[in-house]
């Protein structure tokens, strides 16, 4: 019983902490420009020091995401529109673990931090990657749960299914 509380606090935490804040704010349409909005230079000079100094060889998106995939997939890709089914660990860059689902979610791509809607269309279903987000195109300035303001996000996602 606890561990079903926990988990369904987890999802929930998932789906608030996730929601995109006003100041990256985007709509969800055909012509989303997904390099439209970049980090600043500052923010990603500080993922490339942590990808560096971590011996990761990651590929830079347009907006200042950095990503490596593990299983490109082979089933539909998702748009920013895209309703998706996802497991996902998320860790800061100290590696301490800030949210975690091994049980599939259901997320609306419009409905997510920058990164993700960024970085998942780069997958189809059945893939898998890794996201290392820059801070604003995660929380930026904004203290979430236990997420510091202005931190480097390190994802590892599975993307199990596009709707």
């Amino acid at each position: 019983m606890v561990k079903q509380i926990l988990t369904s606090l987890t999802v929930l935490m998932l789906l608030t902490g996730c929601l995109k804040n006003s100041s990256s704010s985007y709509n969800c349409t055909s012509s989303y420009d997904p390099c439209a909005f970049k980090a600043s230079a500052a923010e990603i000079q500080s993922v490339q020091d942590y990808l560096t100094t971590n011996g990761i060889t990651a590929m830079q998106h347009c907006s200042g995401l950095f990503y490596t995939i593990d299983n490109p997939g082979s089933g539909a890709t998702p748009s920013v529109c895209s309703n998706v089914s996802v497991t996902y660990d998320g860790r800061l860059t100290n590696g301490n673990v800030f949210d975690s689902t091994a049980t599939p979610v259901l997320l609306n791509l419009s409905r997510v931090i920058i990164g993700w809607a960024n970085g998942l269309p780069l997958i189809k279903a059945g893939g898998s990657m890794h996201l290392y987000i820059p801070p604003s195109l995660g929380y930026g300035t904004s203290t979430v749960g236990s997420i510091p303001a202005n931190s480097i996000l390190v994802f590892k996602v599975n993307l199990i299914a596009v709707q």
